[in-house]
């Protein structure tokens, strides 16, 4: 197995683990409620991110380089998720 297919295998891993948080939660509260939609959604945004900082490993050789480019994937997956999540800047996307 090369490092390429451990940190593919390990993208998958952490979105899943990250998926049971709020799967577990809804097992004990009423204050998570999630769909199956807002699971797909997710996993797709985490998915997504985790693939861009695969590319972002591959293609980029600085640490620098990495460090800020890998900071913009994390800032743009945590304004999207936001945005999503309570409709902080008011886009169509979270309904308003």
């Amino acid at each position: 197995m090369t490092i390429q297919n451990i940190r593919i295998a390990g993208i998958f891993g952490v979105t899943g683990l990250l998926l049971l948080i709020p799967f577990t939660a809804m097992q004990f509260t009423q204050e998570v409620n999630w769909g199956p939609m807002d699971f797909v959604v997710g996993a797709i945004l985490l998915l997504s991110a985790g693939f861009a900082g695969e590319i972002i490993f591959r293609l980029l050789k600085g640490f620098g380089c990495r460090l800020a480019a890998l900071g913009l994937v994390l800032l743009i997956l945590l304004a999207v998720w936001v945005e999503l999540a309570v409709g902080i800047f008011g886009t169509p996307l979270a309904g308003s």
